[in-house]
Protein backbone atom coordinates (compact mmCIF):
# COMPACT_ATOMS: atom_id res chain seq x y z
CA UNK A 1 0.00 0.00 0.00
CA UNK A 2 1.32 3.43 -0.95
CA UNK A 3 0.05 6.44 0.98
CA UNK A 4 0.36 9.22 -1.57
CA UNK A 5 -0.06 12.99 -1.59
CA UNK A 6 -1.13 12.63 -5.24
CA UNK A 7 -2.86 9.23 -5.59
CA UNK A 8 -3.91 9.79 -9.21
CA UNK A 9 -0.29 10.44 -10.27
CA UNK A 10 0.95 7.49 -8.22
CA UNK A 11 -1.61 5.16 -9.82
CA UNK A 12 -0.80 6.49 -13.30
CA UNK A 13 2.93 5.91 -12.72
CA UNK A 14 2.38 2.34 -11.59
CA UNK A 15 0.08 1.68 -14.55
CA UNK A 16 1.87 3.62 -17.31
CA UNK A 17 5.57 3.89 -16.40
CA UNK A 18 5.90 0.46 -14.78
CA UNK A 19 3.32 -1.21 -17.04
CA UNK A 20 1.40 -2.83 -14.19
CA UNK A 21 -2.04 -4.12 -15.03
CA UNK A 22 -4.81 -2.77 -12.83
CA UNK A 23 -8.40 -3.46 -11.95
CA UNK A 24 -10.54 -0.33 -11.74
CA UNK A 25 -12.81 -0.82 -8.74
CA UNK A 26 -14.60 2.49 -9.31
CA UNK A 27 -14.02 6.13 -8.46
CA UNK A 28 -10.50 6.09 -9.91
CA UNK A 29 -9.33 3.42 -7.49
CA UNK A 30 -6.95 1.04 -9.22
CA UNK A 31 -5.94 -2.25 -7.63
CA UNK A 32 -2.76 -3.80 -8.99
CA UNK A 33 -2.77 -7.60 -8.61
CA UNK A 34 0.62 -9.24 -8.36
CA UNK A 35 0.76 -12.78 -9.74
CA UNK A 36 4.25 -13.30 -8.35
CA UNK A 37 5.65 -11.85 -5.17
CA UNK A 38 8.30 -12.45 -2.56
CA UNK A 39 8.41 -11.71 1.16
CA UNK A 40 11.58 -11.39 3.20
CA UNK A 41 12.12 -10.76 6.90
CA UNK A 42 15.14 -8.68 7.84
CA UNK A 43 16.64 -7.99 11.26
CA UNK A 44 16.74 -4.47 12.69
CA UNK A 45 20.15 -2.85 12.59
CA UNK A 46 20.86 -0.30 15.33
CA UNK A 47 17.10 -0.02 15.96
CA UNK A 48 16.38 1.06 12.38
CA UNK A 49 13.91 1.03 10.84
CA UNK A 50 11.13 1.06 13.41
CA UNK A 51 9.77 -2.46 14.15
CA UNK A 52 6.69 -3.19 12.05
CA UNK A 53 7.94 -1.12 9.12
CA UNK A 54 7.32 -2.56 5.66
CA UNK A 55 9.14 -1.69 2.46
CA UNK A 56 7.90 -2.24 -1.05
CA UNK A 57 10.22 -3.19 -3.88
CA UNK A 58 10.02 -4.21 -7.50
CA UNK A 59 12.36 -6.62 -9.19
CA UNK A 60 13.30 -6.87 -12.84
CA UNK A 61 15.42 -9.07 -15.11
CA UNK A 62 17.69 -6.27 -16.40
CA UNK A 63 18.13 -3.30 -14.08
CA UNK A 64 20.19 -1.25 -16.56
CA UNK A 65 17.46 -1.50 -19.22
CA UNK A 66 14.67 -0.86 -16.70
CA UNK A 67 16.42 2.24 -15.33
CA UNK A 68 16.97 3.51 -18.90
CA UNK A 69 13.27 2.97 -19.70
CA UNK A 70 12.20 4.80 -16.55
CA UNK A 71 14.56 7.71 -17.16
CA UNK A 72 13.39 8.09 -20.77
CA UNK A 73 9.76 8.32 -19.61
CA UNK A 74 8.18 9.80 -16.53
CA UNK A 75 10.22 7.90 -13.98
CA UNK A 76 12.93 9.11 -11.68
CA UNK A 77 15.83 7.13 -10.32
CA UNK A 78 16.99 8.45 -6.98
CA UNK A 79 20.36 6.79 -6.78
CA UNK A 80 23.07 4.82 -8.53
CA UNK A 81 22.80 1.09 -9.09
CA UNK A 82 24.61 -0.68 -6.27
CA UNK A 83 25.71 -4.29 -5.92
CA UNK A 84 24.49 -5.63 -2.57
CA UNK A 85 25.68 -9.19 -3.10
CA UNK A 86 22.11 -10.55 -3.33
CA UNK A 87 21.17 -8.18 -6.15
CA UNK A 88 21.75 -4.97 -8.06
CA UNK A 89 19.61 -2.23 -6.51
CA UNK A 90 18.54 1.37 -6.89
CA UNK A 91 15.77 3.54 -5.51
CA UNK A 92 13.04 4.85 -7.82
CA UNK A 93 10.95 7.92 -7.13
CA UNK A 94 7.19 7.56 -7.52
CA UNK A 95 4.85 10.56 -7.84
CA UNK A 96 3.02 11.53 -4.68
CA UNK A 97 6.07 11.44 -2.39
CA UNK A 98 6.53 7.66 -2.67
CA UNK A 99 9.58 5.57 -3.48
CA UNK A 100 10.46 1.91 -3.88
CA UNK A 101 13.52 -0.22 -4.24
CA UNK A 102 14.15 -1.64 -7.71
CA UNK A 103 16.39 -4.65 -7.92
CA UNK A 104 17.73 -7.35 -10.20
CA UNK A 105 18.01 -10.62 -8.29
CA UNK A 106 21.22 -12.60 -8.16
CA UNK A 107 19.54 -15.69 -6.70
Amino acid sequence: MFYSSDPEATRAFLRDALGLKANDVGGGWLIFPFPEAEVAVHPLEDGEPKPGTQEFSFYCDDIEATVADLQSGSGTVAGPIEDTGWGLVTLIGIPGGCSALLYQRKY
